[in-house]
């Protein structure tokens, strides 16, 4: 699988920009928010990182917006949410929902997010949380819901 360009990057960040302006909140406002500096907030307005999927679960519960929105996979602003917490052990399992469906391996996931199969390993028995760019990299892949991925839905 391919690594996300900057340009992508930005496209998936840049809605964080928008939360916080429709919440009259500057960069150092939102940071406090999040416990980050605002030179972080710009960076993930400006694409220079990808925040994460901690801080945007913050995001997310906050200003009732959904994961798909703030990455811009969904025009869709709010949620149903089933769950405000991010649970490691729902996350495994729907990775290795992921890999069933599509006959991965753990080696052929590991390839795809160019990582290792241990890495991957530990995501699916909930010991490690899935790195926001490889949540991004599979829901590209496989028009999979962020919401859903990180069990904020069903």
């Amino acid at each position: 699988m391919r690594k996300l360009t900057i340009g992508e990057v930005y496209m998936y960040s840049n809605r964080i920009y928008f939360i916080r302006e429709d919440n009259d909140l500057t960069q150092e406002d939102l940071g406090n928010i999040l416990k980050v500096d605002r030179s972080i907030i710009s960076k993930w307005e400006n694409g220079k990182s990808i925040p994460p999927i901690r801080k945007i679960n913050i995001l997310s519960n906050r200003f009732n917006v959904s994961f798909d929105y703030i990455f811009n996979l969904s025009k869709n602003k709010s949620v149903d949410k089933i769950n405000n917490s991010l649970d490691l052990s729902v996350i495994g399992k729907r990775i290795v929902e992921i890999r069933t469906k599509y006959n991965l391996t753990l080696r052929d996931l590991a390839k795809e997010l160019n990582t290792t199969s241990s890495t991957i390993s530990a995501y699916e028995t909930g010991k490690n949380l899935i790195l926001t760019a490889f949540a991004l990299q599979l829901c590209k892949k496989y028009n999979l819901s962020m919401d859903w991925l990180y069990g904020k839905t069903n």
